[in-house]
């Protein structure tokens, strides 16, 4: 598996534009036939701040995702609203094993 945290931080402003957006990447990503799970996730102690977690079968299906419209349109939309430039890291998976994900 593939997995993607994805760090952002966005200026206050723009906080229910960058969610909007955001949903509509979220549920049009997870139906990918490559995106095992992609969740958005906002801080509590600090509402600017968001995580994205993104699973993925390969990592093709990575690249797959980011040349979708709905990607694009995400992409393009929120570039304005960042504080400071959103950070991805790779993960390897641990724990459930790759052939019991989904079901622990």
């Amino acid at each position: 598996m593939h997995i993607v945290l994805v760090d952002i931080h966005v200026k206050p402003e723009f906080l229910d534009e960058f969610k909007k957006a955001t949903l509509d990447n979220a549920r049009n990503s997870i139906q990918e036939a490559g995106v095992m799970r992609f969740d958005a996730l906002q801080q509590k102690e600090d509402a600017c701040r968001f995580v994205l977690v993104e699973v993925y079968r390969q990592r093709e299906d990575q690249a797959a995702h980011r040349e979708t419209a709905h990607y694009i349109r995400w992409r393009d939309a929120v570039a304005p609203m960042m504080a400071e430039p959103r950070v991805g890291r790779i993960f390897e998976n641990v724990y459930p094993d790759d052939d019991s994900w989904g079901k622990a």
